[in-house]
C-alpha cells in the first residue's frame, strides 16, 4: 500500500471516530428529549387544558407554570443589566486589580455550588421576612445567572477584532460611546447567547427553590413577597411520592418545561444566525 492510500485510510479513520464520538456525546440528549415526549405527551393529551391551568389538587400545574415565569424574569430583571455591565468592566479594564479579580470571581461562580446560593439568600431574606417568596427566589436565580452572561459578554467582546475599537476613537468616540454603539451591536450574538444560556440554566434550578419559594400550587399567588411555585420544584416534589398519578404529573410538567425552553431557545438562536456582524 502506497503513502497516500496510508495517508487516504487513516484520515477516513479519523473523520469516522470523530463523527462515531460526537453521535454518543449527544446521544443522551436525544434519549432525554424523547423519554420526556413519550411519556409526558400522553399525559397532557389526556387531561388537556385542565393540566395546564388547574391546580396540584385538581390535577394541573398551572401555578407552577406561572411561579416559573415569575421567578425567570424576575431574575432577569435583576441579574441581566449587573451581568452585563460586569462583563464589560472585565474586557475594558483585563488588568487591572479589578478587573482580574472579577474574571477570577466570575469562573468561580460558574462552579459554585447552587444549593449554597438557596442557603444564603434564606438566611439573608428568608429568614428576616419570615416567609417564603417569589422575590427571594428571584434573587437566588440571579446570582446563579449572572456569571454565565457575564462570561459569554467578555468573551463575546474579546472576539472583535481591535481595529475596530481604534476606529471608534479615530472618529472622536468617547470610550462609553464606542462600547456601547459600536462594539456591543457587533457583539451581541455572543452575548445573546450568553442570556439565553443564563436563562436556561436558572428556569431548570430545584436546589435554591428549596429554601426560598415556598412551593405554593394550590393557589395562584400574587405579589412577589407571597410564597410561589415552580415547575422544577414541584418535579422534585411530585417524584418523592409514591403515587403513580404524581409520577405522570412529573413526566407531564418536565414535557412543559422543556417546551418552554425550546420555544425560547429555537427561535431566537435562528433569528441569530441571520444577523450579519
Amino acid at each position: 500500500m502506497s503513502g497516500y492510500n496510508v495517508r487516504k485510510l487513516k484520515e477516513k479513520l479519523f473523520l469516522f471516530l470523530i463523527s462515531a464520538l460526537t453521535v454518543l456525546m449527544f446521544s443522551p440528549l436525544f434519549h432525554i428529549i424523547y423519554s420526556v415526549f413519550k411519556n409526558g405527551i400522553h399525559v397532557i393529551l389526556s387531561r388537556r387544558i385542565t393540566f395546564i391551568t388547574g391546580t396540584l389538587s385538581g390535577g394541573g400545574i398551572g401555578p407552577a407554570i406561572i411561579g416559573t415565569f415569575i421567578l425567570v424574569f424576575l431574575a432577569s430583571l435583576i441579574g441581566l443589566p449587573v451581568a452585563f455591565l460586569v462583563g464589560i468592566y472585565a474586557y475594558e479594564y483585563p488588568e487591572s486589580t479589578l478587573g482580574k479579580a472579577t474574571k477570577s470571581l466570575l469562573q468561580i461562580m460558574l462552579e459554585f455550588p447552587t444549593i449554597l446560593v438557596g442557603v444564603f439568600i434564606m438566611q439573608m431574606l428568608v429568614v428576616p421576612m419570615g416567609t417564603y417568596s417569589a422575590l427571594a427566589g428571584a434573587l437566588s436565580l440571579a446570582i446563579i445567572m449572572m456569571p454565565y452572561v457575564a462570561v459569554y459578554t467578555h468573551e463575546a467582546m474579546r472576539q472583535i477584532p481591535f481595529e475596530y475599537r481604534d476606529a471608534a476613537f479615530s472618529l472622536g468616540l468617547t470610550r462609553v460611546k464606542a462600547v456601547f454603539r459600536v462594539l456591543v451591536p457587533m457583539a451581541k450574538r455572543g452575548i445573546l447567547t450568553g442570556v439565553l444560556i443564563g436563562i436556561a440554566k436558572v428556569a431548570g434550578e430545584t436546589a435554591p427553590l428549596l429554601f426560598t419559594v415556598g412551593g405554593s400550587y394550590q393557589t395562584y399567588q400574587i405579589g412577589i413577597t407571597k410564597p410561589v411555585g415552580a415547575i422544577p420544584l414541584l418535579i422534585y416534589t411530585l417524584i418523592q411520592s409514591p403515587a403513580k398519578e404524581y409520577h405522570e404529573m412529573a413526566w407531564g410538567a418536565s414535557l412543559i418545561l422543556l417546551l418552554i425552553f425550546l420555544g425560547i431557545f429555537i427561535p431566537v438562536r435562528l433569528s441569530l444566525r441571520e444577523v450579519k456582524v
